[in-house]
């Protein structure tokens, strides 16, 4: 026990004097330098807008600048239930056309610049909804009876099957 208490003591003593040090920020700092906040979004599966998108006045390009690669296109669902069209709920449901995606409740197009290949397609998409109108990064990649969708801002992944 008389080991013990030392111990603690010096342990307390450390921990006292470190909380005692000075803030590491300069006193003249002014904080002019900090970036501006960034609004968080939070990817939708069902392709709905971010928080942040713009209004219909603002709309971006419906027209398609890519042809989406035919490997690509039908029917693809998030889950089993997203593929049963007697359903009224399925969220999770993409249709690939040969120039757009379509989402429960938006739409997209690719937009200028994207690239593709025989199993893939990514770039800027111009998308619709309720509304308002966005531009987002997409990647769709296939691989057998698996099609992955890829976006950023915020980085997400979504994995869907084959209807």
């Amino acid at each position: 026990m008389r080991l013990r208490l030392p111990l603690v003591t010096c342990a307390l003593i450390l921990t006292i004097a470190a909380c005692g040090k000075r803030d590491p920020v300069a006193d003249n700092a002014n904080g002019a330098a900090l970036p501006a906040p960034v609004k968080d979004t939070t990817p939708d599966p069902a392709g709905l807008p971010p928080d942040n998108a713009t209004t219909s006045a603002n709309a971006v390009s419906s027209e398609p600048t890519a042809t989406i690669p035919a490997s690509l296109q039908g029917r693809w669902g998030l889950t089993p239930a997203d593929c049963v069209s007697t359903r009224s709920d399925t969220k999770g449901l993409l249709v690939v056309t040969s120039d757009r995606l379509t989402f429960y409740e938006s739409r997209a197009v690719p937009g200028a610049g994207v690239e593709t290949d025989n199993d893939s397609i990514s770039g800027n998409f111009d998308f619709t909804g309720e509304g308002q109108s966005w531009s987002k990064y997409q990647a769709l990649k296939r691989s057998r009876d698996k099609l992955t969708r890829t976006e950023t801002n915020p980085a997400a992944s979504y994995t869907y099957a084959k209807c």
